[in-house]
């Protein structure tokens, strides 16, 4: 990408001036009017791509404690904010988890990318709440109780900026072993049922996605199965 794309842009940049495949122009302005932190001072934005999530490079000077001001470049995944929901069924001490294949693990040394998770997705334009429910019954078809929220956490704030809303719900029903998600979007998912001390104990190892690692540990230690 050259220097078409900075926030000083040129004519003809998809997600500048002219819609990128999603529809959006001017995302090489985010983040440029911030300023509610006195000591850092945004000072360019460079749209680097925009094919469906958003990658940005930003430059800032930022002044230290001791006065002295650095200028430094930090790139930024921007994929939007998204919510989990960990479900559980009390009675049986079940949780209802998903497994589907995740490239990104896969090419990063996980043995065949095929990832226990929590079911979760992107909130598009949806509140919190609602996407959480709407992606429970897409992920595993299942009806769900109250909701209860948890959490919010930024899952990787080095490089990507997404806030990810975390809850937990009871569900009634067995449906592990179906299949379930959206195949138009890619989804290929199986819905896995398993005892909670079964899954908790496999956490490092059979369980190593983030979002599912901390709600089976906030259920264990002051959730719905804690002692």
């Amino acid at each position: 990408m050259t220097g078409a794309a900075r926030a000083s842009g040129a004519s003809g940049v998809p997600g500048v001036d002219v819609p990128d495949r999603r529809g959006r122009t001017g995302l090489h302005l985010t983040g440029r009017d911030l300023d509610r932190n006195p000591d850092v001072v945004v000072r360019d934005v460079e749209l680097l791509a925009s094919d469906w999530y958003v990658l940005r490079a930003t430059t800032y000077d930022h002044r230290l404690h001791d006065g002295s001001v650095t200028t430094e470049r930090r790139e930024t995944y921007d994929r939007g904010d998204g919510a989990t929901v960990l479900l559980y069924e009390p009675e049986r001490r079940t949780v209802l988890l998903t497994r589907q294949f995740r490239y990104a693990a896969y090419v990063n040394e996980h043995p065949d990318g095929m990832m226990l998770e929590t079911a979760a997705g992107l909130l598009d334009d949806d509140a919190p709440e609602e996407a959480v429910r709407r992606e429970a019954a897409e992920e595993t078809g299942v009806q769900i109780g109250d909701i209860e929220h948890v959490f919010d956490i930024y899952m990787s704030p080095g490089s990507v900026t997404e806030r990810l809303h975390f809850y937990a719900a009871p569900y009634s029903g067995s449906p592990g072993g179906s299949r379930a998600g959206i195949a138009d979007e890619g989804e290929h998912i199986e819905v896995v049922e398993l005892g909670f001390d079964e899954a908790l104990a496999g956490i490092g190892t059979r369980i190593v996605d983030a979002k599912t690692v901390m709600l089976l540990q906030w259920a264990a230690l002051s959730g719905p199965f804690a002692r």
